[in-house]
């Protein structure tokens, strides 16, 4: 099926020059993904909600190569400035993904990014940045082959991404993305993510997600370290067959909105989802202090209020607080009253659901 991706490339394809600019969002996994495979190959099926407004915003300014090495020509400027921290990843990304974009040897790339949010703290950089690169890669593909549709498009752009970043998969498009396989999931696979096309009850469309940045530092154990501890791992398989059954549960979830399953899904997940890095060999805890905090003032909360406020987290410290819009001024009134003052100077972001990412120009 991978073979369906190769662009066939002829020598006059590669003599314009050009620039593109795309804003591609982050998504928070309501199903963790955790334990992969070369070539970045889910263990367990995920899924999403995409975000609004945690976003990479990359634009990719590109002419043919002056030189006729077989390398890969590229500068890398984060916040206007020139970073070299980033290149080992591009390098990496640019390897795996050659075979279905061979122009990219062909020419030279200023790539220049920038996040909405902070990098490297647990609310998937990566998955907005390298699902914002591939995006841009592929409108470089789309300038060569105005045939492409949207939907290739699109799936292609979810392939590429993956070899970047697994999660970033499901950030092209929005708002419910499925990766991997499930028997119950229409077209679901490993290879990309895709737009869930089963039946989302109104309320999902409308959740807000305010995300309270606890540590805004880098984590002191990577995602990619943490998906390779679960090789081994004497809890992974039955990890990985708990997360199917969330799945199970969530599909009928999102038909019916049944906001009390959803809550017990989602919190399950996340709380199964770092149990597998302190049960890791070696162990390890994301989690700080002031995210245990949270995560207590939100379950008693909901106990004393009954509203439909809960909690997820990804591989960070940073705790994603869900809630839907009917929920949304008492939800909004005790994060700011009773959880900011856990946030690292008090700052947190308000996002909601959102549809994917923009083409800006």
């Amino acid at each position: 099926m991978e073979k369906n991706f190769i662009f066939n490339l002829s020598s006059e394809d590669t003599k314009a020059s050009g620039s593109v600019t795309w804003q591609s969002p982050s998504n928070i996994a309501l199903i963790k993904y955790w334990g992969k495979t070369d070539p970045q190959i889910p263990k367990n099926v995920s899924v999403s909600f995409t975000l609004s407004n945690c976003n990479t915003q990359t634009t990719v300014r590109y002419s043919p190569k002056m030189s006729s090495s077989d390398g890969f020509d590229f500068k890398v400027f984060f916040d206007e400035k020139e970073n070299q921290n980033f290149r080992p990843k591009i390098e990496q990304f640019f390897e795996r993904v050659v075979e279905y974009v061979p122009f990219i040897r062909n020419f030279q790339f200023e790539i220049h990014t920038e996040n909405s949010f902070p990098h490297s703290s647990g609310i998937a950089s990566s998955a907005s940045g390298m699902s914002a690169l591939a995006l841009c890669l592929m409108s470089i593909q789309k300038s060569i082959d105005p045939q492409l549709s949207e939907s290739e498009f699109n799936q292609k752009a979810s392939f590429l991404a993956r070899l970047g970043s697994g999660s970033a998969a499901r950030s092209i498009e929005g708002p419910v993305v499925v990766w991997g396989q499930h028997p119950s999931v229409y077209k679901s696979n490993d290879l990309y993510g895709t737009k869930y096309s089963g039946e989302i009850h109104d309320v999902f469309t409308s959740f807000h997600d305010t995300i309270l940045l606890v540590d805004k530092g880098e984590k002191k154990v990577s995602s990619t370290l943490g998906h390779k501890l679960m090789l081994g791992h004497p809890f992974a398989e039955s990890r990985f067959e708990q997360a199917k059954d969330n799945m199970s549960r969530l599909i009928a979830i999102l038909k019916n909105g049944e906001l009390d399953s959803f809550i017990d899904v989602v919190e399950r997940e996340a709380l199964s989802l770092h149990a597998m890095m302190m049960t890791s060999d070696p162990y390890f805890i994301l989690m700080k202090p002031n995210t245990l905090e949270i995560i207590n003032r939100i379950w008693n909360f909901r106990k004393l209020s009954g509203f439909h406020i809960c909690f997820t987290l990804d591989a960070g410290a940073n705790v994603h607080v869900l809630y839907p819009d009917k929920d949304k001024n008492a939800a909004v009134e005790f994060i700011k009253k009773e959880l900011v003052s856990f946030c690292q100077n008090g700052q947190f972001i308000e996002d909601t659901v959102g549809n994917g990412a923009k083409l800006l120009h």
